[in-house]
Order: structure tokens, then sequence, then C-alpha cells
């Protein structure tokens, strides 16, 4: 969830090695827990896309967006808004389950609208992707019957609408 504390901020920068430590290193020079980090090629092979959660307040929020903005690998610079982004995050849950529980444990996943992608006797793996309430929802109802392990991929964001973060051919640098 992105509000005045927590917020997103999506990068369109160069494919090249470094660029995503330099980055990382400004938040942290600046004070900055990062929440989530994740990036991507994007339909570009030369470019990549990163989405960044963090919480701050709002003038050091613009202090690093404009930093980060100065990095000469760095092609594009947004503060994802609330109410004009769409986030979403991807989850592998590993729970223990057999029997009734293995049951219970299958309802709820299709109650999520999540996907089993592995069984074995004892555990079931599920796929699931959402907003991260969704996600903490869906944890915390497993949690009784046991989870093994889980790993996430951090939030991605994208602007609703026809509107584009990045079209090279707009931009000639």
């Amino acid at each position: 969830m992105i509000n005045n504390e927590h917020f997103a901020v999506s990068i369109i920068v160069t494919n090249q090695s470094g660029v995503l430590t330099r980055i990382s290193s400004l938040f942290s020079q600046r004070d900055f827990n990062i929440d989530t980090f994740t990036s991507g090629e994007t339909e570009n092979p030369d470019l990549t896309r990163i989405t960044i959660t963090a919480s701050g307040d709002n003038r050091k929020k613009d202090q690093l967006i404009k930093q980060i903005s100065k990095l000469y690998d760095v092609k594009k610079v947004v503060l994802m808004t609330p109410e004009n982004t769409i986030l979403r995050e991807l989850l592998i849950v590993k729970i223990k389950a057999t029997g009734e529980s293995l049951r219970q444990v299958l309802d709820a996943s299709n109650v999520f609208r999540s996907k089993v992608v592995d069984m074995s006797p004892g555990s079931v793996c599920i796929e699931m992707t959402g907003e991260s309430s969704k996600l903490n929802a869906f944890l915390k109802y497993v949690e009784p019957y046991g989870i093994i392990e889980y790993c996430r991929t951090g939030l991605i964001a994208v602007e609703r609408g026809s509107t584009c973060l990045y079209n090279a051919k707009d931009n000639n640098n």
C-alpha cells in the first residue's frame, strides 16, 4: 500500500551492470530503508524497469527522486500515485498439508484465486499474485497449518490507463 509515508517509485534505467547498486546506494545514503526492490528487463532489452517501495517524509522523498534522476544511466523516474497505480506482488508458499488440512488449504487457495504449483506427500506449494494485503491475509490464514517456507517478489507497479512510463522514441537521450 502506498500513501503519504509509504511510496513507490518506478525507474527506467540502462540495462548495465552497476546501475542497481548506484540506485540502492542513494537510498541508504539518505537513510531510507527499502521495503521492496524489484527489477527486470522491459520490452526493450537495453532498458530495465525498477520498482522500489520505501517509507519517508515528503521532503526527503522529493530529494531522493531528484538525486536518482541525476544518475547517468537513469532515463526516467516517477513517483507512483496511489489513485493511479496498479500494484502487484508474487508469493510462492509451501504449506504442511495432509488429509483434511490439505482440503482446507486447497479450498482457501481457490477462495484467494491462487494456483497450486506443486503437491507432494505432506505439503502443497501455492502461487499467488495480488496486492500485498491479499498475500498477507492468505499467509495469516494458512499459518496454523504450518508454513514451511515462502518467498515474495516485492511490488511491481504500473500506471492505470494508456500512459506509458517511458517511450524511447519520445526521449532522445
